[in-house]
């Protein structure tokens, strides 16, 4: 990226220690994450909503353990104690919904993953309808978590296209700081990423506020006509075209894990 205006970064590491089994169980929450149903914060949504059983029981209980002889169900299904974890990475079009299903019978990523495992896959974070590009979807809920969490500060890179030039000073505010209304958000670098259209912008930022480039945009007076994340936790577009997914290798999946 060109013209590049960096800021200060943290270079904080984020490290989960997982728990074993220690013969008392496996923890509820941990149980159902492992098994890909959700993340373990989701999951104690789903246990306080009295969605879970245990052995026909609903439990409710935060920090209730199971044991491997037990039979556990969500939402009257049962969940099977472990699954093959799988890590797909998908570029998603537009006008394709970030949720595993939708009430209004809206077009949703899953749409575009069939046939990529048998096992239950879910997106780790979002990209709102009109956003293109790379998500992730995974049965692994450790993971998940891990990336969702603030201080991981996972890096995203997005191409953003507007509906006229962008300022310098402008750009500068971006890595500086925009005032929004849940609180100030900047950009880790950002620059134009065309010398001939300064319409074009390159922006990597590690926020998960909802929608924030193009809140950020819009904060300073411009209409964000296209926006396509390039770029997630070093994973990157190259050779998987718009509406396709693959299964991450390795060394990919190894990225993930640091």
């Amino acid at each position: 990226m060109r013209n590049r205006i960096p800021i200060k970064q943290k270079n904080e590491k984020f490290f989960e220690k997982e728990k074993t089994d220690d013969g008392k169980g496996t923890r509820l929450n941990k149980y159902l994450s492992n098994a890909g149903v959700c993340a373990r914060r989701k999951a104690d949504d789903y246990i306080k909503a009295g969605k879970v059983t245990v052995d026909g029981k609903v439990v409710t209980e935060m920090g209730y353990r199971v044991m491997p002889t037990q039979e556990v169900k969500y939402d009257g299904k049962l969940v099977k104690s472990f699954q093959k974890k799988v890590y797909v990475l998908l570029n998603k079009p537009k006008n394709f919904i970030t949720t595993t299903s939708d009430e209004k019978d809206r077009k949703t990523v899953m749409d575009l993953v069939k046939g990529a495992s048998t096992e239950r896959l879910y997106p780790v974070g979002r990209l709102d309808r009109n956003t293109t590009g790379l998500i992730l979807l995974t049965n692994d809920g450790d993971l998940a978590q891990k990336l969702s969490h603030p201080s991981k500060e996972v890096k995203k890179l997005y191409m953003v296209k507007l509906d006229k030039n962008v300022t310098l000073a402008h750009l500068e505010q971006l890595a500086s700081g925009v005032k929004l209304d849940d609180g100030e958000a900047n950009a880790d670098e950002v620059a134009y990423a065309d010398d001939h259209d300064k319409s074009i912008i390159g922006i990597q930022i590690h926020s998960g506020k909802n929608r924030v480039v193009r809140r950020m945009f819009e904060a300073l007076g411009y209409t964000v006509e296209k926006l396509d994340r390039v770029m997630f936790a070093g994973l990157t577009k190259k050779d998987l075209p718009r509406g396709k997914w693959k299964h991450l290798n390795d060394r990919e999946i190894g990225m993930l894990m640091r």
